[in-house]
């Protein structure tokens, strides 16, 4: 049977959520990145133990329609607006399938040949994306000489970490090295998303209908993408797959991209995106613990430059186009 959404976290991050993000309290956006930092360190391990068995989309329409449809039901019966006009329903539908298609299905399909501790440092090089799409792309940002000294460390830091797999010539080395490659676009699909998000939130959609919709636009675009890709592929549903998809669910869905879609609503994205080099340390233990994956110099190696070009990025200064009121930060910033 499957919980209902952990309605102590919901009411916590939904309190005051009309608040500007001048008012919030500091202990309520350390705690929510605390949420994010720890439950989405841990589902890397989730995910590479649920594609063992059941194929990567199967997995992520599973996920998010269970996630998305109960979280819109406990919308609806706690009386939050869970009807929007075409438009904003298109929004709440863009948003889902770069994130949690575009972002998440690729991750799901990496990890079925990709190390999960190694999934989550090539996965670190998000925030770079933020900082780029805002300048080139959205025009809201203009990065100082040190964040795009940054960025090119980062691309050194991704080298390193797959020179390895540059230098195989086996057919799993091949397919190793293409999904290293592809785990980046990802990532820059999820940090478009992010953006969007940001951009498009609207204060006649609490945050949680706007969550619960993404979900369920990306669950069933996910299941149509399983439906048409994945027909043939063999499922087994075993318990440590159903366990795992379950903790998906619960940690990963409801508790983990609530605190996120929340925090990019009241802090600055570019520090809203620091989970992205403090997830790795947690997926690589885990990896290590669980899963016994290896780690060797290129991936210690890879991933102090790739944390140190994001340190770099993310303390450039930033200029921004459009000056508006300062957002509050976290205390310890």
């Amino acid at each position: 049977m499957v919980p209902h959404p952990p309605s102590a976290i919901l009411n916590f991050l939904s309190h005051h959520h009309m608040e500007n993000a001048v008012a919030t309290s500091p202990w309520k956006i350390i705690v929510a990145f605390g949420l994010v930092y720890l439950f989405w360190g841990s589902t890397y391990l989730g995910i590479g133990i649920a594609v063992e068995k059941i194929p990567p989309a199967t997995v992520c329409a599973v996920r998010f329609l269970i996630a998305g449809i109960l979280m819109l039901a406990y919308c609806a019966a706690t009386g939050r607006r869970v009807r929007f006009p075409a438009l904003q329903l298109s929004h709440f539908a863009a948003v889902g399938i770069l994130l949690l298609m575009g972002g998440n299905l690729t991750l799901a399909y990496a990890e079925q040949i990709v190390p999960t501790g190694l999934a989550a440092l090539l996965v670190a090089v998000t925030p770079l994306w933020f900082l780029v799409l805002d300048s080139l792309l959205l025009g809201d940002h203009h990065i100082a000489k040190m964040g795009k000294v940054g960025l090119l460390i980062g691309i050194l830091g991704l080298i390193v970490l797959i020179w390895p797999d540059l230098k195989h010539t086996n057919t799993l080395g091949k397919r190793e090295l293409w999904w290293s490659l592809a785990l980046p676009l990802g990532s820059l699909s999820w940090a478009f998303g992010s953006v969007l998000s940001k951009k498009w939130q609207s204060a006649a959609a609490h945050p949680f209908s706007a969550i619960a919709w993404q979900m369920v636009f990306a669950g069933v675009a996910n299941l149509l993408f399983a439906l048409a890709f994945e027909r043939h592929a063999s499922v087994q549903w075993t318990a440590r797959g159903i366990g795992a998809t379950l903790y998906l669910v619960v940690c990963g869905s409801w508790i983990g991209y609530t605190a996120y879609i929340w925090l990019l609503q009241h802090a600055p994205t570019s520090k809203v995106s620091t989970y992205a080099y403090v997830n790795p340390v947690v997926a690589v233990f885990l990896g290590w613990l669980v899963l016994h994956e290896r780690i060797d110099r290129y991936i210690l190696m890879g991933s102090a430059i790739i944390v140190a070009s994001v340190i770099l990025v993310t303390s450039a200064k930033v200029s921004s186009s459009h000056p508006t009121p300062e957002l509050a930060k976290p205390a310890s910033s």
